[in-house]
Formats: C-alpha cells, structure tokens, sequence
C-alpha cells in the first residue's frame, strides 16, 4: 500500500475521503492542502506525510494509480500552478 494512502488510513481517514482528497489534488493542489487539514490528523504527523510528499513526490502518482484516477490531470494542475506564479 502507498505510504500516503498507509497514514490517511492510520488516522481512520474513509476510503472515501482519500479518493475525495486524491480528486481535489488532481484538480486544485491548493484546495487540497486545505482538505488534508480538517482530516484530523495530528500536526506532527501531518508535517511528517507532507515531508514524504516532498522528497518523493512520485508517491503522488502512485497513490493516484493505486486509486484509479487519472495522474495528467495531476500534471495538469501542476503546470497551472507554475504558470500561475
């Protein structure tokens, strides 16, 4: 199982919610980033999973093919983000 998904599962996160959450990260890494804040998971837990995001942002894509969903809109919403700063 994807570390992400492994956390977000310690934390009694819903299947639900990680679909939820991997959609919105898809399509708004921001609003994202808001969504995985109001999961309940504790702050130094939180800052761990954002830690392991960022030094292998390829379990992004993992977690989103584990998921089923579709990792271009993910590409997609990464380049609006860095056209946009």
């Amino acid at each position: 199982m994807n570390p992400i998904i492994q956390i977000l599962k310690e934390f009694n996160v819903s299947q639900e919610q990680i679909n939820d959450l991997f959609k919105t990260l898809t399509e708004n890494p921001m609003a994202a980033m808001m969504t995985i804040q109001q999961l309940g998971i504790p702050p130094e837990k939180l800052q761990s999973l954002m830690g392991l995001v960022m030094t292998n942002p390829g379990l992004i894509k993992e977690a989103v093919d584990e998921l089923g969903l579709d990792f271009s809109k993910v590409e997609q919403a990464k380049e609006t983000l860095n056209n946009g700063q």
